[in-house]
């Protein structure tokens, strides 16, 4: 089974530091293949870097669709997740539903630790589409630029911790999820360290989509995920 994981974004440490943390959690004889965006911000941080970050999402759809049996779309937003699934059959998981939907399954409540109060419209109302308005206490932001993560010497980990806290005590918060694929290296520690489920969305959509394909389930071709008609497009996308 080969598995594609996109990082939408331009930035290609982020690519590893997923990937790495993907491939630890995968069956033997399943392959991880991964992508990083050609063009296209540096990092997905809000509405107008999300609509940038599409085009170059579904080049590598396409480009790799009849190679893969999964494809997961590491970023939070789930970004470009619906248009994807109109290109492939295979299944298509973005990471914000994944993480969700695990949280939800192992606690009664959770809420999300993002970046940026920029962010957190998009992630409300990802909760209220996937169904977890009532589960999904409250979306909070640390305050820490996307790249930011990947400084060591940087504030970012004492900003999430205070956050992490402050959902426990404020909401009574059951579990947290990391809103951020640049996350995915803090969960383990964080779980242990606040003794609740801290859940990110790149290693749980990666046992999910290989889940799926090795149930040989697809993607529907009916209705909104139907392929796309063939017409002309003009102009480029940047």
């Amino acid at each position: 089974m080969r598995l594609l994981l996109i990082n939408p974004n331009t930035t290609s440490s982020m690519t590893a530091a997923m990937a790495k943390a993907g491939a630890s959690v995968l069956a033997q004889g399943t392959e991880l293949l991964d992508a990083t965006a050609q063009y296209g911000p540096e990092s997905i941080e809000g509405y107008y870097d999300e609509a940038f970050s599409v085009p170059p999402i579904l080049d590598i759809v396409a480009a790799w669709q009849s190679a893969v049996d999964g494809v997961v779309i590491g970023c939070f937003d789930d970004t470009g997740v619906d248009a994807a699934r109109t290109l492939t059959d295979v299944p298509v998981i973005g990471i914000c539903q994944a993480a969700m939907q695990a949280a939800a399954t192992l606690a009664g409540s959770f809420s999300v630790v993002t970046t940026l109060g920029r962010a957190v419209p998009a992630l409300e109302h990802l909760a209220l589409r996937y169904g977890y308005e009532r589960v999904c206490r409250r979306v909070r932001s640390c305050e820490v630029p996307v790249l930011e993560l990947e400084n060591d010497r940087g504030d970012a980990s004492r900003r999430i911790r205070a956050q992490i806290q402050a959902a426990l005590d404020e909401e009574g918060a059951e579990a947290i999820v990391l809103g951020c694929a640049g996350m995915a290296n803090f969960a383990k520690v964080l779980s242990q360290e606040f003794e609740v489920p801290v859940i990110e969305g790149v290693t749980v959509a990666l046992k999910w989509v290989e889940s799926l394909a090795c149930l040989g389930l697809k993607t529907s071709s009916r209705g909104g995920y139907a392929p796309p008609r063939t017409k002309r497009f003009q102009g480029q996308a940047l």
